[in-house]
């Protein structure tokens, strides 16, 4: 897009030299003689925030003069932020472009954003190296919220238009798997962790533990299992998940249980995390004190020892890809049995 000042009208000679002088230093453009001739195709574009910066063009405008400017023109490059434009109207500030010196940045921040609120633009993102630590300040001063944190970095955030923001808040749930691991023996798989709740003390349990960033459901499970018992298994079916809220710093948490088939056998414990692990028969793991007590713990032990006995099904999971985002991904489903046939 381009933006013109037009009604053309006359100009004084002593004027032009001036004109460019203020166009070459701040915006990096020269105005030719013949810039009343450029063919611009867009609307006519006027702003107090140019205006203030730049007096001679409020008096080329009131002259009526005809001036050519650019969008990167009008931004004044070099006082710009470097940044990218995301999907969804907003811009995504390149981190390995900020300038070191906090005063600099602070300028080059507020130059930023009113560029962008000119442009209408709406939210902004900020990620902040952990090298770069002595900008946050400045960003907060510049009424930049915090999003989340990774480490080696802060992403901060700002929401341009007036209103609530609508950018997507950071992440809300944790997630985490428990695996039930029986063999033909109707042995089950359980572990006694060596930290952890009060409750949890001295209590054989089923494998569990949160998923990895970017691991799937499955594979975690696999993991888990192998991290604590050196135990091999495979993946069989999602059998239930509770939902949780409030949990680890406030998080709400899904724990999805797994249902696995052993494919060796001798236990190997973990000795950081676990205090023991074995096979234990179904009867005596039944009979603990906490499975009759606890509702859901009751309730997650039965759902896996009908889907055991086949008499009940779980998830599937599926490898699928998708033209949305362009991503392999996995689809948990019921498995659909076929039609019969007429």
């Amino acid at each position: 897009m381009a933006f013109i000042w037009s009604n053309f009208s006359s100009l004084k000679v002593n004027d032009l030299p001036q004109l460019r002088v203020q166009m070459k230093a701040h915006f990096g453009l020269r105005i030719g003689k013949h810039a009343s001739n450029s063919i611009i195709k867009s609307p006519c574009v006027y702003t107090s925030i140019i205006e203030k910066r730049f007096p001679l063009l409020k008096k080329i405008k009131e002259k009526s003069i005809n001036v050519t400017i650019s969008d990167k023109q009008l931004s004044g490059e070099k006082d710009i932020l470097d940044f990218i434009e995301d999907d969804y109207e907003g811009v995504i500030i390149n981190c390995d472009s900020l300038p070191d010196a906090s005063n600099l940045f602070a300028a080059a921040l507020q130059s930023s954003l009113s560029y962008w609120k000119y442009m209408g633009k709406k939210g902004v993102w900020l990620r902040i190296l952990e090298e770069q630590a002595d900008l946050v300040p400045v960003a907060l001063k510049a009424r930049f919220c915090y999003h989340h944190a990774e480490p080696g970095y802060v992403m901060l955030t700002y929401w341009i238009p007036d209103g609530p923001c609508l950018l997507p808040s950071t992440g809300t749930h944790q997630i985490g798997i428990g695996a039930f691991v029986i063999n033909n023996q109707e042995q089950v798989l359980v572990v006694k962790e060596k930290k952890g709740p009060s409750w949890c003390s001295g209590i054989w349990k089923i494998p569990t533990g949160f998923i990895n960033k970017s691991e799937d459901i499955f594979s975690g499970a696999i993991r888990e299992v192998k991290e604590e018992t050196g135990i091999e298994t495979s993946f069989l079916e999602v059998v239930a998940f509770r939902h949780a809220h409030q949990v680890i710093f406030d998080k709400s948490d899904i724990l999805f249980i797994c249902l696995l088939k052993p494919l060796t056998f001798d236990v190997s414990i973990d000795t950081t995390e676990i205090e023991d692990a074995m096979w234990m028969p179904l009867d005596e793991f039944l009979n603990q004190q906490v499975h009759k007590e606890d509702q859901l713990s009751g309730k997650i032990i039965n759902i896996c020892m009908n889907m055991f006995e086949n008499n009940h099904r779980g998830f599937k999971v599926e490898q699928l890809a998708s033209k949305l985002d362009n991503q392999i991904t996995h689809l948990y489903s019921l498995a659909l049995e076929a039609s019969p046939k007429e």
